[in-house]
This record gives structure tokens, sequence and C-alpha cells, in this order.
């Protein structure tokens, strides 16, 4: 046993949000962001915080961890093992914060817009809205750090 609350069934009220973005690059560009270490390094931490280590292994049951810097020095980890890997079209993988018992669910879909790539992201299984609501506002700051990987 691993100690951890277990996902919550379908029946379950879910508390989630769902973030979506056109980026201008092309679709398999935009999921190498989301699955190669070195790209996660670049843009997967709010702000002005920093990923300090970014580890990938893109494969059904394989897993991800992502340490991330804050400006004040503060250290945050996060990891979780990916369920479904669909190249170029759908990834999803558990999240857990180090420390937390609260294992919550990701969705990313790349669908390929006229000008690049439509994101779409999906955070659920959130046991407050207080929880879903830090990361409305993390995510939107990461997404955009993504988004600026393209700008000239």
């Amino acid at each position: 046993m691993t100690g951890l609350k277990p996902l919550a069934d379908k029946s379950e009220s879910e508390i989630y949000l769902t973030l979506h973005r056109v980026i201008d690059a092309p679709v398999e560009e935009v999921y190498a962001a989301w699955t190669e270490s070195e790209m996660l390094r670049r843009w997967m931490a709010p702000g002005n915080a920093s990923v300090v280590r970014a580890v990938t292994e893109v494969v059904v049951g394989g897993t991800f961890l992502v340490e991330i810097l804050g400006e004040d020095g503060r250290r945050w980890v996060t990891c979780g093992t990916y369920l479904e890997v669909v190249p170029f079209r759908r990834l999803v993988h558990t999240w857990r914060w180090e420390g937390s018992e609260v294992e919550t669910l990701v969705t990313v879909e790349f669908k390929h817009a006229p000008r690049g790539t439509r994101l779409t992201l999906t955070h659920s299984r959130f046991a407050k809205a207080e929880a879903r609501d830090e990361h409305v506002a993390g995510w939107n700051k990461c997404l955009t750090k993504l988004k600026d990987l393209w700008c000239k």
C-alpha cells in the first residue's frame, strides 16, 4: 500500500480545471515540449520560478518528475505515472506533489489548428476547490511560458 489517496471514482463529484491555448508551433513541437526533459525545463515552472530537474519516461506505466525552484529559494517536486500516451494527440498522467497524499489527474490533448496547435489541459480530481484555484494560476503562468517558446 502506497499511503496515497486513490484516484476518485468517476461517479464522485470532481473538482477540475480546463484550460485552452493555441500555440504558434506544430503539434510535434508542442508535444515534445511536454515529453522531453530538456524542453520541460524551459517552461514547467510558474512565473519567475525555474525547473532545476526534469525526468520523463513517456510510456504507459512510465514516470515523470519535475523539481521547481522558486525565486524565494523554496523547492517543490511533482511526480506522476503515465496512464495513456498517444503520440502527438494525448497524454494522461497522475500528478502528486511531494509531501501530499492527494493524487490528481492531468490530461493534455494536442490538435492541429490553422495557426499551430490547439492545446487543451484538464487537471482533475482535486480534493478541494482552493487547490484547483492555485493550480489554475500556476498552469496559466506555465502555459504563458510554453507559448513564449515560439515567440520571435
